[in-house]
């Protein structure tokens, strides 16, 4: 019901036939997607069919809500494609608002909204509402209220509404602030992730606000959120290494001289520091300017910057989600900056995905920066040589075990496996009768160790840290204790978890279309030594 603001007068029998419309397209679009894109990942204008929905759109995403919410382990597939169709129509939508509110004057800013969009941007699945947002931080501030009242009765923020004069008065400013730190760090027990302090979770609102933990920015737009609907006017400082917020005690309008201001360390519970201290607070000197006012837009730019940071250090995401989201905020702020624009070309051309779209951002850095022309060049010519080797690939490669070439292949797609050496759990979804990896990688991964070289069977896996590997047969054994393996593209190639092992979704069973007799026959295998073996014991 929340997309009915008036129930009166609507049409409830057309609003049905609607919603039903909706969901049949919603699964037509979902099955089409794995025939078309099971042998790359989806292009960027793999999406165009969806952007011109002839259907509301609310209906399509809860139909693809649906989809994702089924119980089970069944239909990996559909919940896959029915993800990534989801996730581009919510960030195409908060990309939309993202705009807007960048475009709104400074005297309209909320910083809480803009950590939100920020928020749901990176995270669209979860619920994050901004209505939601705010109820909990009014709710703190309601909080902050009932210590002022019994500290004060007569205190003007127990009356304050949002728009109205903002308190001037020192000593009334200075007991909400104490009332803000006792509910905040002493009530609710806010504090600073010194800890796990390089999360992500630490920027995202909604898990600071559940977590109740953050870093320096994060916790300061909350604190400054709550003291400016108590009516006091606090302002971001965009300090080094340290954001902070400044506050100009009983003085109605902003001052110029750094030395007015008393500065709040939200991420230190609170703590008001002078000039020097902010300094010892970082360990040097820092001119004038750091201490000046920034405006929502900056405030946003340092907590994407800090994503994109996160980003780069992420070792374990080989999709580099983070770093690809937080590109999108930073360049939806700033279009023109080449070093991200060419941080952005690079990426998608490591990851060998969408290499038109690369050459539209190598052209545009081209036009903004000439002296690019090196980087832009290279990146050019390999990105055409990618785009070559694709229309020159052989058509659909079927690998039948029953060929005498195959014969040493003992492993099947779906089986779950165990690296002996490294121990990881992992699950097959291809393999190769010998290494079909280059030279270079050959020498690298030290293959000539191995007792069977290079001249044995490979399989590529998919690993429960997210990472996708080329393992030799000798280093696989059976998992005799098999579970579901939590990597993002499991359903890519697998439709359904029998609990034993994961069965071929149709694109994958047509490539190796004698394995699903296979797996099934080595499962029960397996479950009989079990059952042997516990017999004997």
């Amino acid at each position: 019901m929340k997309y009915y603001t008036h129930t009166e007068g609507v049409n409830w029998l057309e609003e049905y036939k609607a919603r039903q419309s909706a969901g049949l397209e919603a699964r037509r679009m979902v099955a089409s997607f794995s025939k078309r894109f099971f042998s790359e990942h989806v292009p960027c204008n793999g999406f165009s069919d969806i952007e011109d929905l002839g259907c509301p759109g609310h209906f399509f995403e809860d139909e693809l809500m649906s989809i994702l919410n089924m119980e089970g382990r069944k239909a990996l597939t559909w919940k896959y494609y029915a993800k990534k169709i989801l996730y581009f129509l919510r960030q195409q939508k908060i990309l939309k608002n993202l705009k807007a509110f960048l475009q709104r004057p400074e005297d309209h800013e909320s910083f809480l909204e803009g950590a939100v969009l920020i928020d749901q941007y990176c995270n669209p699945l979860a619920d994050i509402c901004l209505k939601d947002i705010q109820s909990q931080v009014e709710s703190i501030t309601d909080q902050v209220r009932k210590v002022l009242r019994g500290k004060n009765c007569r205190h003007p923020s127990l009356a304050f509404k949002a728009g109205g004069a903002m308190i001037t008065e020192g000593e009334l400013q200075s007991q909400v602030l104490e009332a803000i730190n006792c509910v905040l760090y002493d009530q609710l027990k806010f504090r600073g992730n010194r800890m796990d302090y390089y999360n992500a979770l630490n920027l995202y609102i909604h898990q600071v606000l559940g977590r109740r933990t953050g870093i320096p920015i994060s916790l300061s737009v909350l604190y400054l959120t709550i003291a400016r609907q108590l009516g006091v006017r606090l302002e971001p400082v965009n300090f080094p290494s340290h954001f902070l917020l400044r506050w100009c005690q009983g003085i109605e309008g902003r001052s110029q001289d750094i030395f007015d201001y008393i500065y709040i360390d939200a991420f230190g519970r609170g703590k008001q520091l002078t000039v020097k201290e902010c300094e010892y607070l970082i360990g040097h000197h820092v001119t004038e300017e750091f201490y000046g006012v920034v405006s929502s837009k900056k405030v946003l730019q340092r907590m994407v910057g800090n994503l994109l940071s996160l980003g780069k250090r992420e070792s374990t995401d080989q999709s580099y989600q983070l770093l690809r989201d937080s590109l999108d905020l930073y360049l939806a702020m700033y279009p023109d900056h080449v070093q991200h624009l060419l941080l952005q070309a690079r990426l998608y051309f490591h990851l060998g995905i969408w290499p038109e779209k690369v050459l539209d951002i190598l052209q545009h850095i081209q036009t903004l920066d000439p002296s690019q022309h090196g980087a832009v060049g290279y990146l050019v010519q390999h990105t055409l040589e990618h785009i070559e080797r694709k229309k020159e690939e052989i058509g659909l490669e079927v690998k039948h075990r029953s060929e005498e070439k195959h014969r040493d292949v003992c492993y099947s797609i779906g089986l779950i496996m165990k690296h002996k050496r490294y121990g990881y759990n992992c699950v097959i979804y291809g393999w190769d009768p010998t290494c079909m990896m280059g030279h270079e990688w050959i020498r690298n991964m030290n293959v000539h160790s191995l007792p069977h070289g290079h001249h044995q069977p490979f399989y590529n896996v998919l690993v429960e840290d997210g990472s996708c590997r080329y393992a030799a047969q000798e280093n696989l054994e059976y998992n005799m204790e098999p579970q579901e393996i939590s990597h993002p593209d499991v359903g890519r190639y697998f439709s359904e978890f029998t609990g034993t092992h994961y069965v071929a979704n149709t694109e994958l069973e047509i490539r190796y279309p004698e394995d699903s007799e296979f797996v099934c026959e080595t499962v029960q295998n397996i479950y009989n030594t079990k059952k042997e073996d516990k017999d004997e014991g």
